[in-house]
């Protein structure tokens, strides 16, 4: 008796059930930029593709990691503005702040470390070099808001979180 092929997933389920774990991590920023924010020990390390359609930030930053770049969301992090579509968010980098924007469809890698929590998503594609965004100018930050500590932002290797 021959063996009917499978059939073929023209509902597209993997790329939903995506979207809705991206959305797990859209509600963990929403719930961080709201005026409590991070709760207890919680701060996200969360990894993009940089050359995702959509991920803009200054020239100088996102060329230094072409392909893709962790940012920790912790101590000192301003103007956290999660969208419908996209987050935006003004972090320290060598003493500079720069402001990133990041579709949740570039994010690789949201990780919790506080409660050892990991989401990983499929890569997306790169975009087209034409359909790259220009740069964007650092946000105004709050200087009546100071950082709750001392801390810098990093960007941070995978390396340490990989498995071996």
């Amino acid at each position: 008796m021959a063996q009917d092929p499978p059939a073929q997933d023209l509902m597209n389920y993997e790329a939903m059930a995506q979207d809705a774990l991206r959305g797990v991590a859209k509600a963990a920023l929403k719930r961080a930029a709201a005026p409590d924010g991070l709760p207890g020990s919680h701060h996200f390390y969360i990894t993009f593709k940089t050359d995702a359609a959509g991920v803009s930030g200054p020239n100088d930053l996102l060329s230094k990691y072409p392909d893709e770049m962790t940012i920790v969301l912790q101590h000192q992090y301003w103007d956290l503005a999660p969208g419908e579509t996209f987050f935006s968010v003004t972090l320290q980098f060598g003493g500079q702040p720069k402001r990133l924007s990041v579709p949740y469809a570039a994010i690789t890698r949201f990780y919790d470390p506080s409660v050892q929590f990991l989401l990983q998503f499929e890569a997306p594609p790169a975009a087209p070099q034409e359909a790259k965004v220009a740069e964007v100018k650092p946000a105004e930050t709050k200087s009546d808001a100071p950082p709750a500590k001392a801390g810098e932002a990093t960007v941070v290797s995978l390396d340490q979180f990989r498995k071996k």
